[in-house]
């Protein structure tokens, strides 16, 4: 049994003595609010009413920059008008997910993994979300589908490895997260257990010693953050970041590239060499997948070719993510090469 140091000591900030989930309930919810944090006039191009809400932490908040309506973290989350406009090839469903959900809220895409949608919250609201629209309501491994999601990976024996996603699993309470991987590990097949999420990034104070427990007691634990910009990047984040690696937890990230936010050489590099040293291995730089209401985050192809170039260039290849876009029906994310895109 390895020591779990307590993590809610060393995270040194104003919120260190509140429960993740009273983090997670007082995010900003107001466009008016969250522009007046940052020291911004009122922003004409705001979506004050969108369908898809505003909800960003205060500890991210307190990594923008005042004054400054470009930060790159504030775009990430920033509703605007233009997510109302019709743009031809960008859908609601982007990389087909409802096409290969055999069971409400399991998908089975590729070979030998499936992907449970454990919950449709999050702590943050990503404006370029591909499951912005995703019908989550309807589309859950919530208690009523849970055994119909058991007993089809029982039958599918080639699954030994289970995603769980959402929105985001982290949203979830310990004791639910628990109960969930207690049933998936106690499946024969079950090799590993993958968790993608961004809550360790965006409130690291989600990093409880209970889950820090439950993870160190799989015998392969994966987790794939989501982290943009290097900004995103302080010590709260190194902090949560080596009390998972402690409890054996092997760490990914995972990127998309937007256009004015990292689509720069010198950004990216600098966010390649921040996770490493921080224990997290650059895994996936994601093209954006075309979802309505995302469109002004996709950066140009030939922008996209100058800059796998410049990163194969200046990093050794282990920090190069892998550049890849996810098409529906395909067997596999894709990888993107200067010989093939677009």
């Amino acid at each position: 049994m390895i020591m779990i140091t307590n993590i809610q000591q060393r995270i040194k900030s104003k919120t260190q003595l509140v429960s993740w989930q009273s983090i997670m309930a007082d995010a900003v919810t107001r466009v008016d609010e969250l522009l007046s944090i940052l020291q911004l006039p009122p922003e004409p191009r705001a979506n004050q009413n969108s369908g898809f809400s505003l909800r960003v932490p205060r500890g991210f908040v307190s990594r923008m920059q005042l004054n400054e309506p470009n930060d790159p973290l504030l775009l990430q989350v920033l509703p605007l008008e233009r997510e109302n406009q019709n743009t031809a090839g960008y859908v609601f469903d982007p990389v087909g997910d409802l096409k290969v959900m055999p069971e409400p809220g399991l998908l089975h895409k590729y070979q030998g993994r499936a992907l449970l949608v454990t919950t449709g919250a999050c702590a943050i609201h990503c404006r370029y979300c591909f499951r912005r629209h995703f019908p989550y309501s309807e589309a859950n491994t919530g208690k009523g589908n849970w055994e119909q999601s058991l007993a089809y990976i029982k039958k599918n024996p080639g699954i030994t490895e289970i995603i769980l996603s959402g929105g985001d699993p982290l949203a979830l309470s310990d004791q639910r997260l628990a109960t969930i991987i207690k049933s998936l590990t106690a499946l024969s097949q079950i090799q590993r257990i993958r968790l993608h999420t961004r809550l360790p990034v965006v409130i690291p104070e989600r990093v409880t010693p209970t889950l820090l427990q439950l993870l160190s007691n799989l015998p392969q634990a994966v987790m794939v953050v989501h982290i943009n910009h290097p900004n995103e990047l302080d010590e709260s984040v190194y902090t949560a970041m080596h009390e998972l690696r402690k409890a054996g937890v092997t760490l990914f990230n995972q990127a998309v590239l937007l256009r004015g936010i990292n689509d720069n050489e010198n950004t990216l590099i600098e966010l390649s060499e921040k996770l490493f040293r921080n224990g997290i291995l650059p895994y996936y730089l994601h093209l954006l997948d075309p979802v309505q209401g995302a469109q002004h985050f996709a950066v140009d192809p030939s922008r996209v070719q100058i800059l796998q170039t410049h990163l194969m260039e200046h990093l050794p290849g282990y920090l190069v993510p892998k550049l890849v876009r996810e098409i529906a029906g395909e067997a596999s994310k894709t990888p993107i090469t200067n010989s093939i895109y677009p």
